[in-house]
């Protein structure tokens, strides 16, 4: 049996197949949201196309480009200050951090208003226990029960009321800002963490070898220098100063939404600011951003996928409608959080910050739970290896260590029982992919057949991951726990059966597609 002709015979079929299917999505989709609008919530007049209604059900969507106009004139501003006193004065890290202290808090002011005081505190306990503590054995311990405890707290009071402390201060709880500070202060959190390891690192030997890394990377063996070396290098001492870590907390581009950098790539660029990205490539980078603005426009113009969701209407539908409701809310909140934190970042890569892109690969090309989460809000992933996955043991105690990881995720997101649902589920899918692949390591094929059985294996066991994926997420964020068990019997029931099979085979087909993208991407290289 040749391996390389069957892949050549199959490609067709299964692109044949994708197009069938997206064909019919495309075509049920505009006959479900034509023939429901009336009952469904959060439709807007459209502009994009005459006649359409624009679904803006989805509130953080609604927020953000409703607040993008201020947002970019705000940000021009911001930047065209920054470049002209670091032109002007010859600024270096120092300097650039006082720059972006005054900026960034001038802009929190405007958000938080005399809610800034809770974050200053906070920031400055926290810089205190880093300094104290961060060379003595306690430091891990004493460290993320200080975070952990003001994660909780501060959604557990709604952050805070000055009339609790004192009727003296009750005046200020009408100055709180237009947006509330305690839901940013997640990320402030992963920030002050990001900068107590650094330092706390900092005084040991580093693991990192420079000169390997540099031979392996193509970005630094070419003279320039990549995120991972600003990373894992370290910084001089006196880069751990209190204005530089404030600045880091209250970095304008990156505070609402990341996406994140830890605390050594930010300093080092305030030095040097990154010089991977050119003028053109950032120009580019932003024409790209538009193009899928105007992608997510048209979407909502057509689809309201998010407000059948938000309606509770898709429990009055057939289950293949199901099926195609929840797999178009997975697809809104890619291009969602895509245009997000794509965004911000443009604004970064302007000011000479670079920062991971957080959305590196689409959501229809990841066939497995690890690879998912690695292209879904990749710079979260990689501080959650970096702080939290390899301090706990890494891979030696992986089956451990992600129960962990993803019940800090969901409690790091909000103190939901449908988070904590959706966060347990993902670890229980976990467990069947890393036996998977335990085994799949094992066996090594030595003959062409083997090859193809273990391929057709790997595309099944795809299929099915993309399945529990699905089922994860739908929990986490539309249906909540209680909706599982609706979920199951609609699906495993005699209209439900046969749509189970075609999204299982629609799946191994998709599968089949991604492996094809891979080889021709490692042929290429």
């Amino acid at each position: 049996m040749d391996l390389n002709c069957c892949k050549k015979r199959e490609l067709p079929f299964l692109i044949l197949y994708a197009a069938a299917f997206y064909a019919f999505i495309i075509h049920r989709s505009l006959q479900l949201s034509r023939g429901h609008y009336t009952k469904l919530f959060g439709l807007r007049p459209g502009w994009l196309i005459p006649q359409c209604l624009n679904d803006v059900s989805d509130a953080q969507w609604r927020n953000f480009r409703g607040n993008l106009p201020i947002l970019t004139i705000v940000f021009a501003i911001f930047t065209s200050i920054a470049h002209q006193l670091r032109a002007y004065f010859r600024l270096k890290a120092r300097g650039m951090s006082v720059v972006w202290l005054l900026i960034s808090f001038t802009y929190l002011l405007h958000l938080h208003g005399a809610c800034i005081i809770f974050i200053l505190s906070i920031a400055s306990v926290n810089f205190l226990l880093v300094k104290v503590f961060a060379r003595t054995k306690y430091f891990s311990f004493v460290f993320w029960s200080f975070n952990i405890f003001f994660l909780l707290c501060n959604r557990i009071y709604e952050g805070y009321s000055f009339s609790s402390i004192g009727e003296r201060w009750a005046y200020l709880d009408n100055f709180r800002g237009t947006f509330r500070w305690h839901i940013c202060f997640n990320f402030v959190v992963l920030r002050m963490i990001s900068f107590g390891y650094d330092y706390h690192w900092a005084h040991g030997d580093s693991r990192f070898d420079h000169e390997k890394h540099i031979q392996r990377c193509n970005i630094c063996s070419a003279g320039k220098t990549c995120y991972q070396f600003l990373q894992e290098r370290g910084v001089q001492s006196d880069k751990f100063a209190f204005i530089t870590y404030l600045s880091y907390l209250a970095y304008a581009p990156l505070y609402l939404a990341g996406p994140i950098l830890s605390f050594n790539a930010f300093a080092s660029q305030l030095d040097i600011p990154q010089n991977i990205f050119s003028v053109r490539d950032i120009t580019w980078y932003g024409l790209r951003w538009v193009s899928s603005l105007l992608l997510m426009e048209l979407m909502t113009h057509l689809f309201y996928y998010n407000a059948f969701a938000i309606s509770g209407m898709w429990k009055q539908l057939y289950p293949v409608d199901v099926f195609i409701i929840g797999y178009g809310v997975l697809i809104f909140m890619w291009l969602k959080f895509f245009l997000i934190w794509r965004y911000f970042r443009f604004w970064s890569l302007i000011c000479g910050i670079e920062v991971p892109e957080n959305m590196p690969k689409c959501i229809n090309n990841c066939y497995n739970l690890e690879s998912f989460w690695k292209n879904w809000h990749a710079s979260y992933n990689k501080w959650l290896v970096r702080y939290l996955y390899i301090p706990l043991g890494g891979t030696q105690r992986k089956l451990l260590n992600v129960w962990v990881v993803f019940t800090f995720v969901a409690i790091w997101h909000d103190l939901e029982w449908k988070l904590l649902s959706w966060a347990w589920l993902t670890c229980l899918f976990f467990i069947p992919e890393m036996i998977f692949k335990s085994a799949a390591n094992a066996f090594q094929a030595k003959t062409a057949l083997g090859e193809f059985v273990v391929r057709e294996l790997s595309a099944a066991a795809g299929a099915i991951t993309i399945t529990c994926l699905m089922v994860a997420n739908l929990v986490g964020f539309v249906i909540g726990p209680s909706g599982i068990n609706w979920l199951v019997s609609q699906f495993l029931r005699r209209e439900g059966l046969p749509v189970l099979a075609g999204m299982l085979l629609t799946f191994y087909v998709g599968t089949k597609l991604m492996f094809h993208i891979r080889d021709a991407k490692q042929s290429s290289h």
